[in-house]
């Protein structure tokens, strides 16, 4: 038996789509001020509606089941495949995607587990460590397991991240900072940029 959809939707697809076509009409150079602020828009656009489902997973607005559920329906949404022409583009979407994948791994974690009893520095060094011996998976445990202490309240050194190589877990932890901030000040985009 499904659930009864929250009066507000969380994600839509047309929400999506409208941050998709903007970078469609955009010259991206991803050295430019511009396009990386319409890159960071569009992945903490997503953050932010995940954190929304996890508050109101926290105060008891849904269950767990209800929860998982709308995480699935957003996940399904911003990691789909993308219909962009430039290719360059299409990478830079591709390196939002990929952190987001962690967003919304933190966030199953989260609402299944809770907070984790680790520490985020051990488990940032634990997915470098898996990282570089091509064990993805238990990279991504890792950096997810950390992301649920910063539901909790916890903070990224940005110390930790710099010393992180480009690979996987860089833009997992990209995500995590997406989180973080989304949590921090969760209508940021919705004032900032008329999106809906």
């Amino acid at each position: 038996m499904s659930s009864s959809t929250p009066p507000d939707e969380f994600y839509t697809e047309e929400r999506w789509q409208n941050w998709l076509d903007r970078l469609r009409e955009t010259d991206l150079d991803p050295d430019d001020e511009d396009a990386a602020r319409l890159l960071w828009n569009l992945q903490e656009d997503a953050a932010i509606a995940v954190t929304k489902i996890i508050t109101a997973f926290d105060d008891e607005e849904l269950n767990e089941e209800m929860a998982l559920k709308e995480l699935a329906d957003a996940r399904e949404i911003v990691l789909a495949d993308v219909d962009i022409e430039d290719e360059e583009t299409l990478l830079l979407v591709d390196g939002v995607q990929t952190s987001l994948v962690c967003v919304f791994y933190t966030a199953e974690l989260y609402v299944v587990e809770g907070p984790d009893d680790g520490d985020i520095e051990t488990h940032l060094d634990a997915a470098s460590t898996a990282e570089a011996d091509e064990e993805f998976d238990d990279a991504l445990d890792h950096c997810a397991r950390a992301g649920t202490r910063i539901v909790d309240g916890a903070t990224i050194d940005p110390a930790l991240v710099e010393d992180v190589g480009y690979g996987p877990v860089a833009e997992w932890i990209n995500g995590l900072g997406s989180l973080e901030s989304a949590l921090s000040d969760p209508e940021l985009i919705e004032e900032d940029e008329d999106v809906a």
